[in-house]
């Protein structure tokens, strides 16, 4: 098959962790969640076990309450960071970013919360498990980007994970991967971050031995 590689290119290298431009006033019909989810899952995962899982939240109390959950960590830290970050900065801006999603974060018309079925126990590999859904959340994402809604990948409510799970009914044997809000954003031109060449960050059979 033929692919439009510009395109492909633009979506890949455009989709970005989107915060400030989320816009909190348009709804987010649950067809367009699914059919972004129904390619999320086409994603790989080990051994085959299809063991994703998605929970959507709408209702406001229990977005006002994860919120809560999200900045008992996220205000200290993404306060100090934003201070002492060098102005004008992309790391200045991201941290910006960042604390303005944190007080804004019970406004998304949207939360959804990826589960894999699953826990991280002794002797078994986290990045099995965590493997098994990060590749779907990415593809959520990306087919997000497509239809012009944007997310981020949160993960700081994680600190009060099983508050979050009691909150939501979520048993015991699932682990919940991050928290992504949802929204339409205001406007689609995104474009590419500032990133290192890999030239530079890229080892050829040893990382002694840079591949240029």
């Amino acid at each position: 098959m033929d692919f439009d590689l510009a395109q492909v290119d633009h979506l890949l290298s455009t989709t970005r962790a989107v915060r400030k431009r989320l816009d909190f006033e348009r709804e987010v019909p649950d067809d367009v969640l699914l059919d972004c989810l129904q390619l999320a899952v086409q994603a790989p995962t080990g051994s085959n076990r299809q063991g994703w899982r998605w929970l959507v939240i709408r209702d406001q109390d229990k977005k006002d309450k994860l919120t809560e959950l999200y900045n008992r960590t996220a205000l200290g830290y993404l306060t100090e960071a934003a201070k002492t970050a060098e102005q004008g900065s992309q790391t200045g801006r991201v941290m910006g970013s960042a604390l303005f999603l944190a007080e804004n974060l019970s406004r998304v018309p949207v939360m959804v919360i990826p589960l894999i079925v699953g826990r991280v126990e002794p002797g078994t590999s986290a990045a099995g498990l965590f493997g098994s859904i990060i590749p779907a959340m990415w593809s959520f994402q990306l087919a997000l980007r497509s239809r012009g809604l944007g997310s981020c990948y949160t993960t700081l409510h994680l600190a009060h994970e099983a508050e979050a799970a009691e909150l939501l009914g979520i048993p015991a044997h699932m682990t919940q991967a991050g928290l992504l809000p949802v929204a339409y954003t205001k406007g689609t031109d995104f474009k590419p971050a500032e990133r290192p060449p890999v030239e530079e960050i890229t080892y050829l059979d040893t990382y002694k031995n840079p591949i240029r």
